[in-house]
């Protein structure tokens, strides 16, 4: 009976955009197909509910439907940010907005969409030509002295979904009270409210002048251009994934001064299909298979991969033995964040106000190399809106230098709020430059910090539970956890919780204290008393939960590494069959 209630409510709402003038003959069409086959499914998931958008702002698969993204979710979305704009901007002659957009499926009809709402609200719009790097978007901002900017893009996802992501002055993804403030506005919009006839005379196009800027800017943050010259042969590979870093990577490791950069030319293609990946993730080893055969025919030094927004880099490089390895997210973080402190220290470059951030779920041994070298550490929430806030708290007090994620992320400069493959590359490019210089690889690099600050292995549990159902099932998961908090987890006993939706903090004998964090989030954490660290946390972008689990050993030297590997990959499985993961 639930289920046929469910189904009734759907069809009631998807009979109304089928039959109102307000949505068009082909969103009518797919509507229509929806009502019509028998298997209701379809029709469930595009209207069961209304696509949330929320503090990361919207993402979802494109087609008809409340549910879906499509010209009127995201015009709802745009309105109701021109609204919230043009309130809290009242006292500005001209409130001005960057929208940008990365290579999917319908992303340029999207940003030409919002571009006109916008203009229609009296709001001026800088639009780019062509699909750019999400962190150039949010220079942008900053550089042109906007109050907003969006970037239409649902970054690393499968090629069936788009996104919006919503950024604000400072450059950085919205944050309290505006996030709150532009769902408000959002969720007050209803399809007749929104105006999608644009004002041209409001609309620049903006291009290859802003790119120039950009990238003089990220050439900036070299630290060692020496090292460069002497290694400027150095064989990269890269790879765009048919994305949006084509655009500035290979140019940005020109202006660097690396004169051997191979792309990958089947995936030097603009496309939203991403015909030659099953997923145009650089988190997953199948994405970068073509780069690694080109690495090998030409024996290149190191491969890098982008994301479709050019956020994100994946990386390989060879071992100890010649093989080609996947290098993780958290060990590109400690590789970007260790050679920067060692190189700027080298060159008396600091000054003593340095701080560095990463995020609650990223390796712990980032906390030991910030701790040895007497730095600053911030934890954070995980997304890079939260390390923008702690640069933006430190500004004028203290030097940020870098700050990451294990999810593939990394910021080296503070004029993006946002994080970025272009000055990524760039700097990963160089500090494979400084390895070969001393007749070492990345491989090494990684080694030398194991040795220096201990071992760990992470690994990341995806469990993935689509649509409706599979949203109830997540919730429940948590709130599970929540209500039995596991005593142990791997034999070893949890010495402490900590639960982000409540902010306390549990220790091992179940005394709470409270957390001091910005807001609350829907995480929990759990510690053991051999080093084991767990976190839990469901996607806010994808419809799965997510599992990270973070082992510690000893590394006393290089070839101890396999040892302590394998190690750690039979406590991964001890922890996954405690926690009902096998």
């Amino acid at each position: 009976m639930e289920n046929q209630e469910l189904i009734a409510r759907c069809e009631a709402t998807a009979r109304e955009w089928m039959t109102s003038p307000l949505f068009d003959a082909d969103t009518q069409a797919e509507v229509k197909a929806l009502i019509d086959n028998p298997d209701k499914t379809g029709l469930i998931d595009a209207f069961y509910r209304s696509l949330e958008f929320g503090t990361g702002g919207l993402r979802g698969i494109m087609g008809a439907g409340t549910n879906r993204m499509n010209i009127y979710t995201v015009g709802a979305a745009t309105q109701g940010l021109s609204n919230y704009l043009n309130q809290n901007f009242a006292d500005k002659d001209q409130i001005s907005v960057v929208v940008g957009h990365d290579c999917r499926n319908n992303s340029r009809l999207f940003a030409e969409t919002c571009a006109n709402i916008f203009s229609a609200n009296g709001i001026k719009v800088y639009l780019f030509d062509d699909m750019r790097p999400t962190p150039e978007m949010s220079f942008a901002i900053r550089h042109l002295g906007c109050q907003s900017g969006i970037i239409l893009t649902a970054s690393h996802n499968p090629k069936e979904y788009n996104g919006y992501k919503a950024y604000w002055d400072d450059g950085a993804q919205v944050l309290a009270p505006h996030d709150k403030g532009i769902i408000d506005e959002v969720n007050k919009v209803g399809v007749a409210d929104i105006k999608f006839e644009g004002r041209p005379e409001l609309i620049e196009t903006i291009g290859k002048e802003i790119d120039d800027i950009y990238l003089a800017k990220v050439k900036e943050l070299s630290i060692d251009p020496e090292c460069i010259k002497r290694q400027k042969d150095l064989k990269i590979v890269y790879t765009p994934l048919h994305g949006t870093g084509m655009m500035l990577i290979p140019q940005s490791l020109k202006l660097w001064g690396f004169e051997n950069v191979v792309t990958v030319p089947e995936q030097m293609v603009k496309s939203g299909d991403f015909p030659t990946v099953a997923s145009p993730n650089p988190e997953n080893g199948e994405a970068l298979a073509m780069a690694l055969d080109l690495a090998k025919s030409i024996d290149a030094d190191i491969v890098m991969a982008s994301d479709p927004d050019a956020d994100r880099v994946g990386m390989a490089c060879k071992n100890d033995k010649g093989e080609w390895v996947l290098v993780d997210g958290n060990q590109t973080c400690m590789i970007f964040l260790y050679y920067i402190i060692k190189n700027r220290q080298a060159q008396g470059k600091m000054k003593g106000n340095e701080f560095i951030v990463k995020t609650i779920v990223t390796t712990e041994l980032i906390k030991a190399i910030a701790d040895k070298n007497n730095m600053v550490m911030y934890d954070c929430y995980t997304g890079f809106k939260w390390i923008a806030r702690e640069i933006r708290l430190n500004e004028g007090i203290r030097q940020y230098i870098g700050g990451g994620e294990e999810s593939y992320g990394f910021l080296a400069e503070d004029f993006v709020r946002d994080k970025d493959a272009v000055s990524a590359c760039s700097l990963l490019a160089e500090i494979c430059a400084w390895a070969k210089d001393q007749g070492k690889t990345l491989f090494d690099v990684l080694m030398d910090i194991y040795v220096e600050y201990g071992f760990s292995l992470n690994k990341t549990i995806n469990v993935v539970r689509p649509g409706k159902a599979g949203a109830d099932e997540i919730k429940a998961m948590m709130e599970n956890f929540r209500a039995n908090r596991p005593q142990e987890i791997a034999g070893a006993k949890v010495v402490c919780t900590k639960d982000f939706q409540t902010l306390t903090q549990y220790d091992g004998e179940g005394q709470a204290t409270p957390l001091n964090m910005p807001e609350k989030s829907n995480v929990l954490q759990w510690f053991t008393s051999d080093g084991l660290k767990v976190s839990v946390r469901p996607s806010g972008t994808e419809p799965k939960i997510k599992f990270y689990i973070e082992v510690k050993g000893e590394m006393e030297c290089p070839k101890c590494y396999l040892a302590a590997r394998a190690e750690a990959v039979k406590k991964v499985e001890l922890v996954k069959k405690s926690l009902g993961l096998d």
